[in-house]
């Protein structure tokens, strides 16, 4: 009976919202579109039928994680939750066929020369340091190529997924990847092992997976970015070198 009150009450509001003066004051974004609008409706009504939410046109997973951080289903260009999807060097925000310290592209060719991102001063282009420990937007490819509301997981996101997951090795629809489900509502999502590129070689897929986040792996090394790794007999947060191409599972928080 309450969630029928609710959804009731948000259908009312939709229908009224383009005559209220006091519009301003509800909110009703359920599918987080910056509209109030019938499709808000289908959004509950998903909802309270168990469907997998979504939001700018990406379905995402409630872990009920105490950070509210909410999950995306498919990596960055997948079409599927098994599918691999595109691969990224950290910081860029396109695709390419090539993943090498040569054509990254922050740094002057070589790990150790820097231009971007960079807290320590040996492996900085001529001594650069600038202190920047996280993406900023412009940067993110989660933030660039699915919108606003999307970014890539930082690293405390990350240890708050491996710490309040168990997490199976398993087979989704033939592909080998971990299945985290949660210890705080049972949801579940599932990392295909999609391993990763360097050069134009896809190396360790169907064995390991790797998926940047958007944090420099503060602990180690400028020219390491925080990452998740997943295995047959481990999961865990750890740092890799930044012009590797990984996947990306994008995250955002719950309203």
């Amino acid at each position: 009976m309450k969630k029928l009150f609710i959804l009731l009450f948000i259908v009312a509001t939709c229908g009224v919202a383009g005559n209220s003066q006091n519009y301003q004051n509800f909110h009703f974004d359920v599918n987080g579109d910056g509209a109030v609008t019938a499709a808000d409706v289908t959004a509950v009504y998903d909802y309270l039928l168990g469907n997998v939410p979504i939001i700018d046109g990406h379905e995402y997973v409630d872990l009920g994680l105490p950070s509210g951080t909410l999950w995306a289903t498919m990596n960055i260009g997948a079409s599927s939750p098994e599918d691999y999807g595109d691969y990224y060097a950290w910081g860029e925000t396109t695709i390419k066929t090539d993943y090498t310290w040569d054509n990254y592209a922050w740094c002057n060719g070589y790990w150790d020369k820097l231009t971007k991102y960079c807290f320590q001063s040996q492996y900085g282009y001529n001594g650069f340091t600038d202190d920047l420990t996280e993406l900023v937007p412009e940067d993110d490819a989660a933030y660039v190529n699915w919108g606003p509301n999307w970014r890539m997981p930082s690293k405390e996101q990350i240890q708050e997924l491996v710490e309040n997951c168990t997490w199976e090795w398993t087979t989704s629809n033939g592909v080998n990847g971990r299945l985290f489900t949660s210890n705080f509502n049972g949801a579940q999502l599932f990392l295909p092992a999609a391993g990763y590129r360097w050069s134009n070689v896809l190396k360790d897929g169907g064995t390991k997976g790797y998926y940047w986040g958007r944090t420099i792996n503060v602990g180690g090394y400028s020219h390491y970015g925080s990452s998740i790794y997943l295995s047959s007999s481990n999961v865990t947060e750890w740092g890799q070198g930044r012009a590797y191409g990984y996947p990306i599972r994008p995250v955002r928080v719950s309203q």
